[in-house]
């Protein structure tokens, strides 16, 4: 491979099945050593694009036209499946969005490792490709790298398991890596530590880097060339700066606007920000006092500790109509409060007040009020929602189980809230995989405002929906908050959207509040450490210059407690 020949070329990429065209006439190149980004929206043919080159699309799919790697005589396109595997891992290595999907649960990480080393580099000899494993975990910047060699896939964090991937897939030192979606399922700070892996394991070796996703501030940090794809076709390519300052296309000005939005800071509401209750002389409508909860596990070795504190001494007051926001990474709390707040668990320590009325320790037959009047929204709406009921039974789930009667009873309702939500009244006989996954989501807010709530949680709601759905649903949420006249509890790892919903933000690091307060101040002019590295570590549009690395911008890595 020299670098004055592209490390991979794709010509006249054309992927389609049963007469139907998925993906036409795409063609790039990319040279030893660049970062390329691929962006679009779901269904836009970017994973396609990707599995084709790989020589992976589905059965069913065909691809037609031209893909070159460098050092790979002939088209690869032409290749059958035994040809293509001894590509893969060593002239061109894959990292997927979930590490769980191409890591063996049974299998020791080491093993993993050391098993693509052996099958392309049989010289090294089993003894070789084990030492060799455990160096490239180490550069993977994993902690004590020999023991995480030892564990299996299961006893590590996820970014610690994508660490594992991108350590398999640069093992041989590929001429091309592609990366698909690789940090949407990651917390801003292990985000920005994995990018920076990314970008360094590419730059040592030369490699040429596609890199696909839906975050545009993403592809800013990383990469220095974008293409945008649309419905199968790239319709503007380009340096990053100039197409997400200059967008020439329509739709990339739609996809640069929706990711600056994302990152916008709502107009303060001084009727809700900052009171400690409702109406003068009110309680609070949530209220939480030393709150902790610990939980207890069976040991099972020396190392394993027998309490886990989720919570320690947690306290603060929501008022009505305020839109509360919490943050912070995995392993934070978010979850455990979440549950705390809806009466499904139980504190080890403190107290949590609804309107005024306890919560915590009250027996669920007593908690109908709370049932009512709390409802929650999660963050995967296909998770949530029974393919096998209708969306208006869907919808009127809770209307049944507090007020008896069936379904179709309950039908005017329905529709008002299918309207409400920006459906059209036919959804109600209409199944959950027949929508979209931002429609789906709005048909989960439509059965959590069944009942006439005056909470909603909504526990990291669009974490999974790509950017210009996700600004519609965020839009959604604010303007339902205003016309039902909600208090919203909005839990995310992802300071860009909490900052467009919320006018109040609770930080939480490792069980504890570290910082609480309008969300203009907190996310401008953070005051903690913790809260100050997370914003550090969030990839900005604005603040990408082209080619940049998530280190580079990040600054200072973020806050972390010495270990106890």
């Amino acid at each position: 491979m020299t670098a004055d020949k592209p490390a991979l070329t794709v010509a006249g990429l054309r992927i389609g099945t049963g007469g139907r065209s998925l993906v036409r006439d795409v063609g790039f190149t990319i040279a030893p050593g660049e970062r390329v980004g691929l962006v679009g929206e779901s269904g836009s043919g970017k994973s396609l694009t990707t599995l084709a080159v790989m020589g992976l699309l589905p059965e069913g799919l065909t691809a037609q036209g031209e893909v070159a790697l460098a050092g790979t005589p002939g088209n690869l396109l032409d290749r059958d499946d035994r040809a293509m595997s001894r590509l893969r891992g060593q002239a061109m290595g894959m990292v997927f969005q979930e590490p769980m999907s191409a890591l063996n649960p049974v299998r020791r990480v080491g093993d993993q490792v050391a098993e693509v080393l052996r099958i392309h580099r049989p010289e090294l000899g089993r003894s070789g490709a084990a030492a060799r494993a455990v160096e490239l975990l180490s550069a993977a910047r994993l902690p004590d790298p020999a023991e995480a060699a030892r564990a299996y896939p299961h006893q590590l964090s996820g970014g610690q398991r994508q660490r594992v991937v991108l350590a398999i897939a640069l093992a041989n030192d590929p001429a091309v890596l592609l990366c698909d979606e690789p940090t949407s399922a990651l917390d801003v700070t292990v985000q920005a530590q994995v990018l920076d892996l990314i970008v360094a394991g590419t730059a040592t070796r030369g490699t040429g880097l596609l890199f696909v996703t839906h975050d545009l501030a993403v592809v800013a940090t990383v990469c220095s060339r974008v293409l945008v794809m649309r419905d199968g076709e790239l319709v503007e390519t380009g340096p990053v700066a100039e197409v997400f300052n200059r967008p020439r296309h329509p739709y990339t000005r739609a996809l640069v606007d929706a990711a600056d939005l994302s990152g916008s800071t709502p107009p303060p509401r001084p009727e809700a920000a900052g009171q400690s209750g409702g109406e003068s002389g009110s309680p609070p409508m949530v209220s939480v006092s030393g709150l902790s909860r610990t939980y207890r596990r069976a040991r099972t070795s020396l190392r394993t500790p027998p309490s886990v504190p989720a919570l320690r001494d947690v306290s603060f007051d929501i008022a009505a109509g305020q839109r509360f926001g919490v943050v912070g990474e995995s392993g934070s709390g978010k979850s455990t409060l979440v549950r705390l707040l809806a009466g499904l668990d139980q504190p080890s320590a403190g107290t949590v007040h609804f309107a005024g009325r306890r919560v915590d320790g009250v027996p669920e037959r007593r908690l109908r009020f709370l049932r009512e009047d709390l409802q929650l929204v999660f963050q995967d709406p296909t998770g949530s929602l029974d393919p096998r009921m209708p969306v208006g039974e869907i919808v009127a789930e809770p209307l049944v189980a507090l007020r008896g009667r069936a379904w179709r009873t309950h039908l005017p309702r329905v529709r008002d809230l299918l309207a409400a939500v920006g459906l059209p009244a036919d959804a109600a006989d209409r199944y959950p995989h027949q929508f979209s996954g931002g429609q789906r989501q709005r048909i989960s807010l439509a059965r959590a405002l069944a009942p006439a709530p005056k909470v909603l949680v909504a526990d990291e709601p669009v974490s999974a929906l790509d950017a210009s759905v996700r600004g519609q649903v965020l839009d959604l949420l604010a303007s339902l908050a205003d016309s039902f006249g909600l208090t919203l509890v909005f839990v995310s790892h992802d300071l860009s959207v909490v900052r467009r919903v919320c006018d109040t933000v609770a930080v939480l690091h490792a069980g504890e509040l570290v910082e609480l307060g309008p969300a203009e101040r907190v996310l401008t002019r953070p005051e903690h450490p913790y809260t100050q590295g997370l914003l550090a570590a969030v990839p900005s549009m604005s603040r990408a210059p082209a080619g940049a690395t998530a280190g580079e911008l990040a600054g200072e890595r973020p806050y972390r407690e010495p270990s106890s």
